[in-house]
């Protein structure tokens, strides 16, 4: 196999090496031929019998003397061959107006997918359109049906009236306690401030007598002492007599 390889890479190098034309040069040459139809496979060319049969004929024509059988001759054999040349090119013409016609429905059929890719377009931005609004109302849902959840889960108004009711007149029973222990403390606090009053004049009552009685008491002394300082002249006198 690896022999083999190497003998059709061998042979390729050595017809690339014959090659004359470089490939543009090649397409260029064949296209010629089609479209002049110069060559052929088998046999001889068409264009050139058509040529053969045409200088056959003319050179007929330019002869002297009457050849007129062999003009009619040579005639019908070039509208013959003539003809024959002619079926190839209708052929051609009829396969090059199917590929102009086929080109120019390719061309219909291209904008039409084209017209259809931007419908789609356009149909892709609506449904991506709807499809964040249809994220937006799930997400709304989901939200409504988390609060209906907990609004179920929550007792009935009645229930909840009742507490609210017995709340109430807690607060109110609080209320009333409340005044009634502010109104107390007043009173309280009134009766304190008349009792530091109170006890502030019997304060100052007490010293006051304590103070009398001190000078009730200093008094005295100063008279018992008098008495008896009088009392010990009074011996004394008694004494010297």
């Amino acid at each position: 196999m690896a022999l083999r390889g190497r003998k059709l890479s061998a042979r390729g190098e050595s017809m690339a090496a014959n090659y004359a034309f470089g490939p543009l040069e090649d397409d260029v040459i064949i296209k010629h031929r089609l479209l002049t139809r110069t060559t052929t496979t088998r046999g001889e060319p068409p264009l050139k019998k058509l040529q053969k049969k045409f200088t056959s004929f003319v050179l007929e024509i330019e002869k002297d003397g009457n050849s007129y059988d062999d003009c009619e001759k040579l005639s019908r054999a070039f509208l013959q061959e003539l003809s024959t040349f002619e079926i190839p090119l209708l052929k051609s013409k009829a396969v090059v107006d199917a590929n102009i016609r086929e080109k120019e429905s390719f061309h219909e059929f291209k904008d039409e997918i084209n017209r259809q890719i931007l419908l789609s377009q356009g149909d892709i931005e609506d449904l991506k359109k709807q499809l964040e609004e249809s994220k937006i109302e799930r997400k709304h849902k989901e939200e409504c049906e988390a609060i209906r959840k907990l609004i179920a889960a929550q007792p009935p108004r009645s229930v909840t009236q009742k507490s609210i009711m017995e709340l109430e007149k807690e607060i109110a029973a609080l209320d009333a306690e409340n005044t009634a222990s502010s109104r107390m403390l007043e009173l309280r606090k009134k009766q304190f401030a008349l009792l530091l009053h109170v006890v502030d004049e019997l304060q100052n009552t007490i010293e006051d007598e304590q103070k009398s009685l001190m000078e009730e008491i200093r008094i005295t002394s100063e008279e018992n002492k008098i008495g008896v300082d009088e009392a010990s002249g009074g011996l004394e006198a008694m004494a010297v007599d």
